[in-house]
């Protein structure tokens, strides 16, 4: 079992964009983020039925899902234009299975950047094999145009390595 609190730490740190809620300047216009970590936890009711509840994270094991998410807000009285919001993935975690196709990500610490399906990755004897959710480092999502006062939330699944 992990600690939560040493776990947390070293995950927003190499978070970068979701560390902590800061406004992030696009174009001369400021743009709010704030970034959060819940776990699935699944709750059996006393009817024996199922259901999930996203929780503050205390004690996380190998194996355990997470929730990445980053909210973002625009407070200023214009509209941003392509707004471009990229995580890092902490090494401590791996990209779900059950993640969006449509998600933007890199296998090469930022350096390329497309859908999963379409990137490879270099293994050591310089063959390349198709990357998969565990060689993913970032995750990056551009909004086209983020309206005044308009609110949002962008997310992804991560698992306990």
């Amino acid at each position: 079992m992990k600690n939560f609190a040493k776990f947390a730490a070293a995950i927003f740190l190499a978070s970068g964009v979701i560390a902590a809620s800061s406004p992030a300047i696009a174009q001369g216009r400021a743009i709010d983020l704030k970034g959060y970590v819940k776990l699935e936890k699944i709750i059996t009711g006393n009817d024996g039925a199922t259901s999930v509840e996203l929780v503050e994270p205390e004690t996380i094991v190998p194996g355990d899902k997470l929730i990445f998410g980053t909210d973002y807000s625009n407070n200023s009285a214009e509209a941003v234009s392509n707004f471009v919001v990229t995580n890092p993935i902490p090494s401590a975690v791996r990209l779900a299975p059950v993640a969006s196709s449509d998600l933007t990500v890199s296998v090469d610490g930022g350096a390329n950047w497309g859908k999963l399906a379409t990137l490879s990755v270099e293994q050591g004897d310089g063959t390349k094999r198709p990357a998969q959710h565990a060689d993913v480092t970032h995750v990056r999502w551009t909004l086209a145009a983020v309206a005044p006062g308009e609110k949002g939330r962008l997310e992804y699944p991560a698992i306990i390595r």
